[in-house]
């Protein structure tokens, strides 16, 4: 099947179209354009038919296509394209929320437009490959070339202090993937003469398979440990886990909200997605051997993300605050080692993938209005924009763990996976610590909405606030019913994730 190289040759020349369209054109043009990957992924959603994990010898690949590529010393690297029930969910969440994202591009974006819509297909391209390609060098050309739309977009597009965060982000980001490349590159050295591709398949199941030699000073184990870490750390960054966030929130406060829809919806995903990968899938050995010290991590990034949030006054910047807090429930169910663990943490990636993106576009339809997104300098916005702002509270419940939302089947997941984990000692004080973070969530939500939509109307900037144009809210709406349907219907998504992760845990899921 040729289907994910439809898909993203598609959304390539969609890219290049853009850019050589009037600026007057250019959002509704590329909003059309990307209707096309949209329909190409669900489509291939219906018709999915793959079983077991995309890097193990059990099951079969969806869509898998491979032929060598070109001849790197005594590697054969290869156009390797597959999709299994992980990297699916995510492929269609990435088309989802760009073609949301460009739709709510067409209010604030009024300038240089064709640019800004190539660049944001450009990067719909870039990710899709990263959830597609199962060649390491393919893979990394793709994880590098998500970097550079990133850049711009924030570098051009951004607020006051956009040459900073987009500088702070590329530093930040290149620094970490060159971290991990010597990681993955320390197994491949070792495995030596036992590898003749960079195929992902190929390099998991001979780690797994125990065929991994000393490579300079260290010996297989240590080899193993040293991988790990590096690896863990460069995909860290992206997560961001804690230590590793500082890039994000000057990130998203001086990206225009599109772009943190995109953001904090699809590319902190690269890094769980990459954790899962590697980290979870080829060395899954290391990981249990440290699985508390992992697990602390998670319960870290909740609970500090959490009170960062509470602390702050921008709401761009309680947003961005709040996804660490989330991601570091997907760091917690990945070590657990457990059926639902592993599939609440993936769970988790789309459901907050969905809500995030909601919640920057809700703030940021506000922020058209208002001109400012500091809470404080408004109130009442639920009387001048009622659509907008019930949407914004049903996102902020979904934050929360709202029953028949996804971010309540995705909590849940993760919490029994987590309290049933072998591997974490007393895991159920890891998860305990852990829930006490929805707490922290309601509490800065609840006091961030309290303050700026409700009471009595006022707004320190000289602009006329009024219901917001259909165009704005229509991308909210879709968003919500989204995460209602999730989480009404988890096993929609569930399902398939589960039989994904089943072979890592060496037997069937739960």
């Amino acid at each position: 099947m040729v289907m994910v190289e439809a898909v993203l040759a598609v959304t390539l020349a969609a890219a290049g179209i853009v850019f050589l369209a009037p600026d007057e054109y250019a959002g509704k043009l590329a909003t059309a354009l990307s209707l096309l990957p949209l329909v190409g992924s669900l489509y291939m959603w219906s018709v999915f038919d793959a079983s077991g994990n995309a890097l193990l010898e059990e099951g079969t690949l969806a869509f898998e296509s491979a032929f060598t590529w070109l001849q790197l010393g005594p590697y054969e690297l290869q156009w390797f394209v597959g999709l299994d029930g992980v990297s699916l969910p995510l492929l269609v969440l990435t088309t989802v929320l760009t073609t949301l994202a460009l739709i709510s591009s067409w209010t604030p974006i009024d300038e240089r437009q064709s640019q800004f819509y190539g660049l944001m297909l450009l990067m719909e391209a870039a990710l899709i490959g990263v959830f597609t390609a199962l060649d390491f060098f393919l893979w990394f050309v793709f994880w590098e070339g998500v970097l550079i739309p990133m850049y711009f977009l924030i570098g051009i597009w951004g607020g006051p202090r956009r040459k900073y965060a987009a500088v702070k982000f590329l530093v930040y980001t290149n620094v970490a993937s060159l971290v991990m490349f010597i990681g993955l590159f320390a197994l491949i050295f070792g495995l030596g003469d036992q590898l003749t591709t960079l195929a992902l398949p190929d390099i998991a199941q001979a780690v797994r398979g125990g065929e991994l030699g000393g490579f300079a000073f260290f010996d297989a184990s240590a080899l193993k440990t040293f991988a790990f870490l590096f690896m863990f750390a460069g995909f860290a960054v992206k997560v961001p886990v804690v230590p590793f966030h500082t890039w994000l929130p000057d990130a998203h406060v001086e990206a225009p909200t599109p772009v943190s829809v995109i953001l904090a919806g699809v590319l902190l995903k690269m890094g769980t997605y990459a954790l899962l990968r590697f980290n979870f899938t080829m060395l899954a050995d290391v990981a249990r051997a440290n699985a508390n010290l992992i697990a602390g991590f998670g319960v870290l990034s909740v609970i500090y993300g959490a009170m960062l949030a509470l602390a702050q006054r921008d709401l761009k910047r309680i947003v961005a605050y709040s996804s660490i807090s989330s991601m570091g429930y997907v760091i917690l169910g990945l070590v657990a080692f457990t059926p639902h663990g592993f599939g609440g943490a993936t769970f988790q990636m789309i459901s907050h993938g969905l809500i995030s993106g909601l919640m920057f576009m809700a703030v940021g339809v506000i922020y058209n209005a208002t001109h400012t997104r500091m809470v404080g300098d408004m109130s009442g916005m639920a009387d001048r924009m009622p659509w907008t702002v019930g949407i914004f509270l049903a996102a902020a419940f979904g934050y929360m763990g709202l029953p028949l939302m996804s971010g309540f089947a995705a909590e849940v997941l993760v919490f029994i996976g987590s309290f049933d984990s072998t591997v974490i000692t007393a895991a159920p004080l890891y998860t305990m610590v852990a829930m006490f973070g929805i707490v922290v969530v309601a509490g800065y939500l609840l006091w961030a909405m309290q303050r700026t939509l409700f009471g009595t109307y006022s707004l320190e900037t000289d602009y006329d606030v009024s219901a917001a144009p259909f165009h704005e809210v229509a991308p909210l709406a879709v968003l919500l019913l989204l995460v209602i349907l999730l989480g009404v219907a988890p096993d929609l998504a569930y399902g398939m994730i589960q039989d994904a992760i089943a072979p890592l845990l060496g037997g069937g899921a739960a």
